[in-house]
């Protein structure tokens, strides 16, 4: 049996991401098309997996229920915060806040927030083990808390 992996801080996998919004992102409507904020938040959830992971062979399993609260426009920088909030024993949860900055005013605002979850794989592709988190400050331990939660209710 293979000894199991020393556990990390979520803080390893902590990962900033910014893009300017271009034309080639709108809608028929003028605003950001949906399609490239997933696209975005996939790209930021991937980089904060492989950091806790220690791997880039890592694989988008699922991605929660993504709200659009707000239309970001044309021009805007999106920023997305990404970490990992949770793992199971091949599986890590991150947690990503995308925000959009109006680059004349500097307003920032939440745009979006979801889970996206990953499989670490093999060589073979096959579900490879990934290390514990070991969350340090409280809310981190709050995010923990609560993936832990959603976990055994998926589990039911």
């Amino acid at each position: 049996m293979q000894k199991p992996l020393p556990g990390r801080p979520p803080k390893i996998s902590k990962t900033t991401l910014a893009n300017l919004m271009l034309p080639e992102d709108a809608n028929p409507r003028g605003k950001v098309f949906g399609g490239s904020v997933l696209k975005l938040i996939d790209n930021a959830a991937y980089v904060a997996a492989c950091r806790h992971a220690g791997t880039a062979n890592c694989v988008t399993v699922s991605m929660d229920k993504v709200d659009f609260k707000v239309p970001i426009e044309i021009g805007e920088l999106v920023i997305l915060e990404s970490q990992v909030h949770y793992t199971g024993r091949t599986s890590i949860q991150v947690g990503v806040n995308v925000f959009a900055e109006n680059l004349n005013s500097g307003r920032r605002r939440l745009t979006n927030s979801c889970l996206v979850t990953f499989v670490a794989v093999d060589a073979q592709g096959r579900p490879a083990p990934v290390p514990a988190v070991k969350p340090q400050t409280a809310q981190e331990k709050k995010l923990y808390h609560e993936a832990h939660q959603r976990r055994l209710q998926q589990n039911q």
